[in-house]
């Protein structure tokens, strides 16, 4: 294998775990913000609030938005990724609804 072979492979492996380092970082701050969101779930639970608040999901998938466009991603990917968190927080909030209720 020749020098720029190598080279390569080298920066390959430093990339990847950039990557990796990214992907916990990333695992964490989800973990982080579903932390919040249940307890948003168990307050809306105890106050008879319902578990979605679509004026709220506008307002933060704009925001979204425009953030990544500053940042250089993809718009309509971060929004993607907003609304697939989003269902997942209204999933568990319903839970929560349903486990006080029961």
């Amino acid at each position: 294998m020749n020098d720029a072979a190598l080279r390569a492979r080298q920066i390959l492996a430093e990339e990847r775990q950039s990557i990796d380092n990214i992907d916990a970082a990333l695992v964490n701050l989800l973990a982080e913000r579903f932390r919040h969101t249940q307890r948003v779930g168990r307050l809306k639970a105890e106050h008879g609030l319902p578990p979605a608040d679509p004026s709220r999901e506008q307002v933060q998938v704009a925001r979204l938005r425009a953030l990544a466009e500053e940042a250089g991603l993809d718009p309509v990917f971060a929004e993607a990724f907003l609304r697939f968190i989003v269902t997942e927080v209204i999933r568990h909030h319903e839970q929560i609804r349903e486990q006080d209720a029961g």
